[in-house]
């Protein structure tokens, strides 16, 4: 059974795998260890064949020890529903990865240009506690980024309008065993679109 600190541990490196920062750095900041306490819990890792000899990637047994979970949205105006639902989403695994829409593909799913380019949307969504990385999705085929990050968990909101069967068929063209899992929120009304729409309308109301 891992520790949590060594769990953090693998979780920093698969994400930095993806992303190509240091894992030190982050390791640091979410474990608040000692830089001689990580390399000593990296030691313990790689004896145990989690963690490669290079001391920054994943072998496969440690990458299959974490339990990645796959989230994706526009998240134009973050507000409650996001929020709770990314906690739920967390809550099912180990890492959080979302996956925000581009620019164009906000355009087709909304009907409306966003308020954010997808670059100030991205900086939002990993800002926030729960998310362990944030990327921008491809435009062409949703199963890039898919299998891109490999999750063992795809979690859809409430709001999307993705089918499951879509997901499943789309897992199963490139080899990858993953669970959907729907998730709801408290707050069902709560929509960028909504909020948009309602800040409009008070504004002029002024």
């Amino acid at each position: 059974m891992l520790e949590s600190s060594e769990k953090a541990i693998l979780s920093a490196m698969y994400v930095c795998q993806i992303n190509g920062k240091s894992p030190i750095d982050i390791i640091k900041k979410e474990s608040m260890l000692s830089e001689d306490e990580i390399n000593s819990k990296i030691d313990v890792l790689i004896k145990n064949q989690l963690i490669n000899e290079d001391r920054i990637t994943l072998t496969e047994i440690g990458r299959d020890s974490l339990h990645v979970v796959l989230a994706g949205g526009v998240f134009d105006i973050i507000h409650p529903g996001h929020i709770y639902t990314l906690n739920e989403a967390k809550a099912l695994g180990d890492v959080l990865v979302v996956v925000i829409a581009t620019d164009n593909t906000s355009v087709k799913m909304k009907k409306r240009n966003p308020l954010h380019t997808q670059e100030q949307r991205q900086e939002l969504v990993n800002s926030l506690a729960m998310v362990d990385l944030c990327l921008i999705g491809q435009e062409d085929d949703i199963f890039k980024t898919v299998n891109h990050v490999r999750p063992q968990i795809i979690a859809l909101g409430y709001d999307q309008v993705h089918q499951e069967k879509f997901i499943v068929d789309g897992c199963k063209r490139i080899n990858l065993d993953a669970k959907v899992a729907r998730l709801q929120s408290p707050i069902p009304e709560s929509s960028s679109s909504k909020i948009q729409k309602e800040y409009g309308e008070s504004i002029h109301g002024i």
